[in-house]
């Protein structure tokens, strides 16, 4: 079973402000669940393009019937990599961010483009991508409400007073 969704979102902020605003959005009062940021690897290229790695560990309950399934201890630390390219010539900031652990379960990955807005240079626009994937013989359906009741309404809430296309395919 797998599930794909993107969005669009216009935020309107410059470039460099949004870009600045990434590596510095934990910690913050709004993401007590993130728990460490750590950056496994950073360089910047020949190119001058700026390669980082980070992994984010993250507190994340799981719906009861899974707190039951699993244990106690598995449903409390999500580990998350994030790999990042940011390009300056084109002012491009493109992110891939996957779950390492609770791949049985459920796999999580997503793809972030924070982009200038050509048009309109005091904004910027965002295209993310999303595909949530289980392979959970039984669980399957419960998984799929778990989807639909809880991330996709994060990710919707995430997008809020902000002009967006979401589609479910």
């Amino acid at each position: 079973m797998g599930r794909y969704f993107h969005s669009e979102v216009h935020i309107q902020s410059p470039w460099h402000q949004v870009l600045a605003a990434f590596w510095q959005r934990y910690p913050n009062p709004y993401s007590g669940h993130v728990l460490t940021e750590d950056v496994l690897y950073r360089e910047v290229t020949p190119s001058n393009h700026l390669l980082s790695r980070r992994l984010l560990t993250k507190t994340n309950r799981l719906p009861g019937w899974a707190e039951r399934v699993f244990p106690a201890h598995l449903s409390r630390a999500v580990y998350v990599l994030e790999d990042s390219i940011v390009d300056p010539d084109t002012n491009t900031l493109t992110t891939k961010t996957w779950n390492l652990n609770h791949n049985t379960l459920m796999t999580v990955v997503e793809r972030c483009l924070f982009e200038e807005d050509r048009s309109r240079p005091s904004w910027t626009r965002l295209r993310r991508e999303a595909w949530i994937c289980s392979a959970v013989y039984g669980l399957a359906r419960p998984i799929q409400v778990m989807i639909r009741r809880v991330i996709v309404p994060l990710i919707r809430r995430s997008r809020r007073s902000r002009s967006t296309t979401n589609q479910e395919v």
